[in-house]
């Protein structure tokens, strides 16, 4: 006697327990169905056949008995099994369509061959044959509400014929059809039936289940009559080319191990999402307002936070990154400071670390132009002064060596000395100036610099040459301070290392001397700025956050809406892990979208605050590193609701509301 496809032993149902009252469904059915054979299940409402149908079709566990399919125990399988089961075995046509109303008819059918891992042209063509051949040919791309009742249960056969369909549960196939369509879907079963598919119809219309060869009628939960029994014949007249239980079992177990083409599923979902959202726009714009702000301030203030650093990394950077400062200084306070010579200075400016060395002669001093006084910083330097400093002369010109050699009593000034002593002279050039009652002519103005730190201008500033200020003024050969620029901006500290290491031997070991740069006080400040940038950067996370929340909220909402779409892809073969993808790539496709609207949202706003004169400086990495968190935030928020429609029931899935 050959196998049969479906083997009921002793199976039973029942719903409650614990705190609820315990209700009985299913009291021990036994049941076996074969190849080709039409079933028609028929009992008033409430007798336990529709529930019968779902664990026939793998969509529910009964509470106790053996459920064998094709010779194998159904109660071994895991929950990809199954559903590995009903994509394959199993094609579902219900009494209310049960078709994704946002998909169109096409999509609708090619949606089990999709968790099939059927390649796109194969199934796209499969799809287009199948409503043809049921007389949809021009309604491919209609979605449901464009569809007629008839219509959409044909939308549900060719549904259940998409992966082959060899055993097609239809739950009151005509229950929800006028007289025409319902002898229209009924013609068609009786095809498939022909054709060799199994047909178990639920139904509690007898005229309906006259149709079949084998009426099964149940009530209370138990089987009360089989006309197999009293016409052994009916169930043994198997249809011609009907797939037998041996070549069924087969054929699931060459693809047990199959778990379909992600590629295909992931096209499918993105696809999906991007419906969803289009569909529901005006509620997605209000989510993705919140990752669009979000993203937008993040990459707006970490910009401002970059740009305030260059900002005044340039203005310190002006004063020189690779300038170190030599002067004497006491060893102790009982002791006078060491004196830095010139001969010093020449012994220094033959070290390969040392790019450029100025002597500087210099202290504060009263200028007069006219009636006008003030005071200024008059320092003796060299030629060398506008290379170390970076300082060009923005009128006139600098002082030349040969005036340097002939001590010439001539000035370049600064530019708050331009403003305070010689505003009202159009061209100061030529004129003079009395330094402690000294005449020098004015030769050059100073570009303005502003003011390095605290109250030091360095505006403020009178340049003269070296040797005119140790015999005119000061009436000392020895430096104040020694200005020495590093050949090498990145090796300041090595640099102090070599000029220590000499000025240690020139002062036989004595440490009367003293060293400082630039460059401690510029990375301090940067890591200032950094950690201001960082603290802003915080702040508008913030509101990233709030917008994922915000997706989380609505992938609830979405959950709870198309928790019957959810049950409907359970029936027609999704996995767990196929869901979970589904409402995962929507939570990420709101992110996706909304991190690039953010980013130019942001961008706008960068103009606009570079037109009105605001430092920003944007950063590719703020900008991939604000878009990988809002692409994460969709990940995290949306993990949530996703697991919650993968761990649906598909029964209680298809019968929500």
């Amino acid at each position: 006697m050959q196998t049969p496809l479906i083997d009921l032993q002793d199976i039973r149902k029942s719903y409650g327990g614990d705190d609820a009252p315990e209700v009985h469904v299913l009291r021990g059915i036994d049941l076996s169905i074969h190849a080709g054979e039409f079933v028609a299940i028929v009992g008033a409402s409430g007798s336990g056949k529709s529930t019968l149908m779902n664990i026939l079709g793998c969509l529910d566990r009964p509470t106790s008995g053996e459920y064998r399919f094709a010779g194998e125990n159904v109660a071994g399988l895991d929950s990809d099994e199954l559903a590995w089961l009903r994509r394959e075995a199993f094609g579902f046509v219900f009494q209310g369509y049960h078709l994704i109303p946002s998909g169109s008819a096409q999509e609708n059918v090619e949606m089990p061959a999709i968790y099939a891992g059927t390649p796109a042209a194969e199934r796209h063509a499969r799809a287009a044959a199948l409503l043809d051949r049921l007389g949809l040919a021009e309604r491919t791309g209609n979605r449901p509400h464009q569809l007629s009742g008839g219509q959409q249960q044909r939308v549900s056969i060719a549904r259940a014929l998409m992966n082959g369909g060899h055993i097609i549960l239809a739950d009151e196939p005509t229950g929800a059809l006028d007289s025409h369509s319902g002898k229209e879907v009924m013609a068609l079963l009786d095809e498939l039936a022909s054709q060799g598919h199994v047909v178990i119809l639920i139904t509690h219309d007898r005229e309906v289940a006259a149709r079949a060869k084998r009426i099964i009628e149940i009530s209370d939960g138990l089987i009360i009559s089989d006309n197999a029994h009293e016409n052994p014949s009916a169930q043994n007249s198997a249809t011609a080319g009907a797939l037998q239980a041996v070549d069924l079992r087969k054929r699931l177990s060459e693809g047990a191990e199959a778990t379909g083409a992600w590629k295909g599923e992931l096209v499918d979902a993105v696809h999906a999402a991007w419906r969803v959202m289009w569909i529901n726009r005006f509620r997605t714009a209000l989510t993705l307002l919140g990752i669009i702000i979000g993203v937008a301030s993040v990459v707006v203030m970490l910009a401002v936070g970059e740009g305030s650093k260059r900002q005044v990394m340039a203005q310190m950077g002006a004063f020189g990154s690779n300038i170190i400062y030599l002067s004497g200084a006491a060893p102790n306070p009982r002791t006078p400071p060491g004196i830095v010579t010139l001969d010093e200075v020449a012994a220094l400016a033959s070290l390969p670390q040392i790019n450029r060395i100025m002597p500087v002669n210099g202290a504060e001093a009263g200028v007069r132009f006219g009636n006008l006084d003030h005071m200024s910083y008059i320092g003796g330097n060299d030629t060398n002064f506008p290379a170390i400093f970076n300082w060009p002369v923005v009128e006139g010109s600098y002082f030349t060596q040969a005036d340097e050699a002939n001590g010439a009593a001539v000035a370049v000034i600064g530019k708050k000395v331009r403003d305070k002593l010689l505003k009202d002279v159009a061209n100061p050039i030529g004129q003079y100036i009395l330094i402690e009652n000294v005449p020098f002519q004015v030769v050059g103005v100073l570009e303005g610099k502003g003011a390095s730190s605290g109250d030091q201008d360095s505006d403020n500033r009178i340049a003269i040459p070296y040797s005119a200020a140790s015999v005119r003024l000061f009436g000392t050969h020895n430096p104040e301070y020694v200005v020495i620029a590093a050949a090498d901006a990145r090796k300041v500290h090595e640099t102090e290392k070599a000029i220590e290491q000499l000025m240690l031997q020139l002062h036989n070991g004595k440490r009367d001397f003293e060293l400082t740069n630039n460059a401690a006080m510029i990375q301090a400040e940067a890591r200032t700025q950094n950690t201001l940038s960082l603290m802003l950067g915080s702040i508008a996370a913030i509101s990233l956050l709030v917008g994922g929340i915000g997706v989380m909220n609505i992938m609830l909402m979405t959950v709870r809406e198309r928790t019957r779409e959810i049950g409907i892809r359970m029936a027609t073969g999704a996995r767990q892990r196929d869901i979970l993808r589904q409402f995962l790539t929507e939570a990420v496709m709101l992110s996706v979208v909304g991190g690039i609207a953010g980013i130019a949202l942001a961008l706008l706003v960068g103009g606009v605050l570079i037109l009105s004169e605001v430092a920003v400086a944007f950063s590719l990495m703020a900008v991939v590193g604000a878009f990988a968190c809002a692409l994460v935030t969709g990940v995290v928020f949306g993990f949530m609701p996703a697991r919650k429609a993968a761990r649906l029931d598909p029964v209680t899935a298809l019968t929500s509301e």
